[in-house]
């Protein structure tokens, strides 16, 4: 049996579907890197809302996906931009997100860290707002019993006048946070208001800025996630850490390599591309805990086309594709987002992501998801 999927131009091709999944199973903690999914949330697709109506979530499904992420060994990064972060998901649901999150990571023994930033802002503000904004939400995030990860802020790129404003805010608030952070460096592909963050375009400045925070307090950094798509730089920055700061690649372009490491290191892992290989990551991962590189890059690197594929340009829309395979494999009911983001991407992006994540074994029930692929389809007018 086949199905016919658009291509690139409209053209419908054959494409026969595998019959079975991989084979994963759960396992033991890992041992050689630590490995946080970003998580998506399930939309309620019975709320009766508009795209600019507060997010209304599915919270069973959303904790039962993280349990999904938990027993693969997984840690969750929790409120982040997978999960609509800023883009659907407002503060006073990123709120509730992490309190639930947190105590469900809790009871079942799961690893959970969550992002901290400034979204209550929603208009112009001052530096003094933004560092208060920061600390009320590491406040509720410390709260919780979860690690916290100091996420970018847009109120703080649009009001820092240089680098010392973040050295500054970033500085007071690491003195302030009980235990180590994350911090996050999310570049401009990922949110366009964040261009110029630690203080200039210049990424070699920027750089030194955000260098500069971490070797100032060493003893409340616990590492830093890097997502700027660019290998070399991450692997530059790797190496300038002071001794016991990890690196979290949050490169979903070059994740095998950087993972892998090199003579000089590696870096551990903070990944929305991990939202959908979550098992097969897992998998990979304990691989690489046996000493057997080459084994973990065959079973990863294949995984990189797709990922390149969801986080395509313009690259903060990979959450549609994110939460279209949840959909696909099981995971939800249905193929709705908070804010209405499943319009944007186009059905040729669906046809090649559910290509390439079942070529992969992503699916549970491979029957299930080439039923639901011609659903979406039919949606579309394409008759099978």
């Amino acid at each position: 049996m086949t199905i016919q999927l658009p291509d690139s131009s409209g053209a419908l091709r054959a494409y026969e579907p595998r019959r079975e999944p991989l084979a994963v199973i759960s396992g033991t903690p890992f041992t050689s890197r630590t490995v946080f999914s970003a998580a998506h949330v399930v939309a309620d697709p019975f709320a009766d809302t508009s795209p600019d109506s507060a997010a209304a979530v599915d919270w069973d499904a959303t904790l039962a996906f993280r349990r999904h992420l938990w027993s693969h060994g997984l840690g969750v990064a929790e409120a982040m931009d997978t999960a609509q972060r800023g883009m659907g998901l407002d503060w006073a649901g990123a709120a509730e997100l992490i309190r639930r999150s947190a105590a469900e990571a809790q009871a079942v023994g799961g690893r959970i860290a969550c992002g901290v930033g400034t979204d209550q802002l929603t208009g112009p503000a001052s530096l003094a707002d933004v560092q208060a904004a920061y600390e009320e939400q590491l406040a509720l995030v410390e709260a919780s019993g979860a690690q916290a990860i100091l996420m970018a802020s847009r109120a703080l790129a649009a009001v820092a006048k240089g680098p010392e404003d973040y050295l500054e805010v970033y500085g007071h608030l690491l003195r302030q946070a009980s235990e180590p952070v994350v911090l996050h460096w999310l570049g401009p592909m990922f949110d366009p208001a964040l261009e110029g963050y630690w203080g200039s375009s210049d990424l070699d400045a920027a750089t030194d800025t955000f260098l500069d925070v971490v070797a100032a307090h060493p003893d409340k950094v616990d590492g830093i996630k890097v997502s700027l798509l660019e290998a070399q730089r991450e692997i530059d920055i790797r190496r300038r850490l002071p001794q016991g700061v990890r690196c979290y690649t949050g490169d979903d372009f070059n994740y095998p390599e950087l993972i892998a490491g090199d003579e000089q290191g590696f870096s551990h892992a903070l990944l929305g591309i991990f939202d959908p290989l979550g098992p097969l990551a897992a998998e990979a991962v304990r691989v690489l805990d046996t000493g057997n590189t080459a084994g973990f890059r065959e079973l990863l690197d294949p995984t990189v086309e797709l990922s390149r594929h969801l986080f395509q340009p313009p690259t903060r829309f990979y959450k549609t594709g994110v939460v279209f395979l949840a959909w696909l494999a099981g995971h939800q009911t249905h193929f709705t987002m908070v804010g209405g983001l499943q319009s944007a991407r186009s059905l040729p992006h669906f046809a090649r992501a559910y290509q390439l994540a079942d070529g992969l074994g992503l699916f549970p029930d491979p029957k299930l998801a080439e039923e639901r692929m011609k659903n979406l389809l039919a949606l579309y007018g394409v008759t099978q």
